[in-house]
């Protein structure tokens, strides 16, 4: 089991190092293929299964039959809106608020000088080993999720993002790294449904990798 203290973030106010280099995240059509070993399509969201795991044990003894995954599911909306250089998320499911990107790095916005408006740039990214997560187009609206392999040795490289046209939702399994879900508008909002546990496990990309991820968003 881990020994390390648990890690406070700032999500309101996320310090970025001058400095840091952008990675390009590949855009992939989300498919039954395409996101296989990392989650599924979503057709029918309340209906769709989210996976629970059981609680882990301390020692050698196992868990009781049918015990330690009774926590079940919470759903919410997953709202997004662009606020000049900042893109917030507040995750109703769980109670979240966050800035989970940017237009432009931090220290490269100047007074005047337009903004990109076709890419986020993340600073963090995190997952859930309690349960999986699901994600709903409720504007009908394209959208992105950049997801990578589970494993705490995180390889920045290896993110995809999964692209869906509105037409259907996305869903990750338990493990899969991942930060939130992207429109492709100013704005979007999303069915979510999750595991009520909601523990989460994260990585600070840009002081631990000294790099954002860059997720084309069109």
């Amino acid at each position: 089991m881990s020994t390390a203290a648990p890690r406070v973030f700032d999500y309101l106010d996320p310090k970025v190092p001058d400095g840091v280099r952008l990675l390009a995240v590949p855009r992939v059509a989300a498919t039954p293929e395409t996101v296989r070993g990392l989650g599924e399509i979503v057709r029918d969201p309340h209906a769709h299964r989210i996976e629970i795991v059981p609680w882990p044990v301390q020692g050698w003894r196992p868990l009781d039959a049918g015990t330690g995954d009774e926590g079940g599911t919470t759903e919410g909306v997953f709202a997004c809106e662009w606020r000049d250089n900042r893109l917030f998320g507040r995750n109703e499911a769980v109670g979240g608020h966050y800035v989970i990107g940017f237009r432009e790095p931090p220290a490269a916005v100047r007074p005047g000088v337009a903004l990109r408006q076709d890419r986020v740039l993340l600073w963090h990214c995190n997952y859930h080993p309690d349960g999986g997560q699901l994600f709903w187009p409720l504007d009908g609206q394209p959208f992105v999720v950049p997801v990578a392999p589970p494993g705490d040795d995180l390889d920045p490289a290896r993110f995809v993002a999964l692209a869906s046209d509105g037409t259907f939702g996305i869903y990750i399994h338990p493990g899969i790294w991942h930060e939130g879900v992207f429109p492709t508008r100013a704005t979007g909002r999303f069915f979510d449904k999750q595991s009520r546990v909601h523990a989460r496990v994260s990585c600070d990309l840009a002081a631990e990798h000294g790099l954002l991820l860059d997720v084309a968003l069109t």
